[in-house]
């Protein structure tokens, strides 16, 4: 990130914004990390923007994202490969937390 930030300072960004329930502890790592190899895929520095970041990026269970985006599984097992499967052909797969995905809105 622009000034480099370390994961710590990330998560206290979001609580320090009132965004500290906007992702799940794991998932904030999940999106530090994502974060972090965009910049150095694309040589680019991301400025932190914590309000920008919780409309560009979600987390949320993989039942939930079935039913949002209607994707249709047999069961269980099969459900959570399939939105993981739809989530990485949308270009929107950034990670798994304890609680489902995290993913770029769109």
């Amino acid at each position: 990130m622009k000034t480099t930030v370390s994961k710590y300072d990330f998560e206290r960004a979001f609580a320090d914004a009132g965004r500290k329930d906007q992702f799940s502890y794991e998932g904030l790592a999940v999106l530090f990390d994502y974060l972090e190899e965009l910049e150095a895929n694309t040589g680019q520095e991301l400025e932190l923007d914590v309000i920008a970041l919780c409309c560009d990026y979600s987390e949320d269970t993989w039942q939930n994202i079935a039913d949002n985006y209607c994707i249709e599984y047999e069961n269980d097992t099969d459900g959570f490969d399939a939105v993981r499967e739809y989530l990485m052909d949308q270009g929107a797969y950034c990670g798994e937390s304890e609680n489902g995905f995290v993913y770029s809105a769109f």
